[in-house]
């Protein structure tokens, strides 16, 4: 019914996820996210959208999306996605995430302290694209936050995210991007690694660096003073899908 939220929105449960926009929902679709509601401003549009883009999951959003109008999306969701299409999702298990990075055959990319959400995001981006094991992030922030999912497009259903403390990091080497490493393209990236990325203003921190087993770092021009956190994540997983993995 036009112009009401479903039943289950307004009954959700503390672990849901919203999931902001068209892509988020079609990616937590085809990752195997819970999906306990979703909202379209305009359902036909929406369909005719994932008819275009995402025929796979066309005939799961013609059964879950409910339509309402334009007042009623902005009351639940706190900034309206251009595609008019919102949903709530059940957040991924802990447990089943941390017993799926410790029996991973890919690298984890380690957040050390990250402090913006979008690039957190990003970076789960970068993670399932690229095929490695999950993102775990130290520190306050949630990286299942909104925002994050948000800038992340629903791709934390495509890989393990969550959020540890520097003793619960899972076994293998552990490798800091650091500008005093060893130059990662002399080097090859093993399986199991983790892959620790400190902020653009912090770096590493004095504990995650103690811990490393070995520092690596990016090309960069001199007098250049740092990549952005998601471009340095790109290049270091770009640099093992190209053979840097043993």
């Amino acid at each position: 019914m036009t112009g009401t939220a479903p039943p289950q929105w307004q009954q959700h449960a503390p672990d849901s996820v919203l999931l902001d926009g068209f892509h988020a929902l079609k990616h937590a679709l085809r990752f195997g996210a819970e999906v306990r509601a979703a909202v379209a401003v305009d359902k036909g549009a929406a369909l005719a959208l994932a008819g275009k883009l995402a025929p796979d999951v066309a005939g799961e959003l013609e059964r879950l999306l409910v339509e309402v109008d334009a007042r009623t999306l902005r009351e639940l969701v706190p900034r309206v996605h251009p595609t008019g299409v919102a949903a709530l999702a059940a957040r991924r298990e802990r447990a089943a995430n941390l017993a799926a990075l410790a029996a991973r055959t890919a690298p984890v990319v380690v957040l050390d302290n990250p402090r913006n959400l979008g690039n957190v995001g990003a970076v789960v981006r970068l993670a399932a694209g690229t095929g490695a094991a999950g993102v775990l992030t130290t520190g306050d922030m949630d990286p299942w936050h909104p925002n994050a999912v948000r800038a992340g497009a629903g791709l934390h259903y495509a890989t393990a995210v969550e959020r540890v403390a520097l003793d619960e990091l899972p076994e293998g080497p552990l490798l800091a991007l650091d500008p005093e490493g060893e130059d990662i393209r002399s080097m090859t990236i093993p399986s199991g690694a983790l892959l620790a990325f400190g902020s653009e203003r912090h770096g590493i921190s004095p504990e995650l660096r103690a811990r490393s087993d070995q520092l690596v770092s990016l090309p960069m021009r001199p007098q250049v003073s740092s990549y952005n956190l998601a471009t340095s994540v790109a290049m270091t997983l770009f640099h093992w899908t190209c053979g840097g993995a043993s």
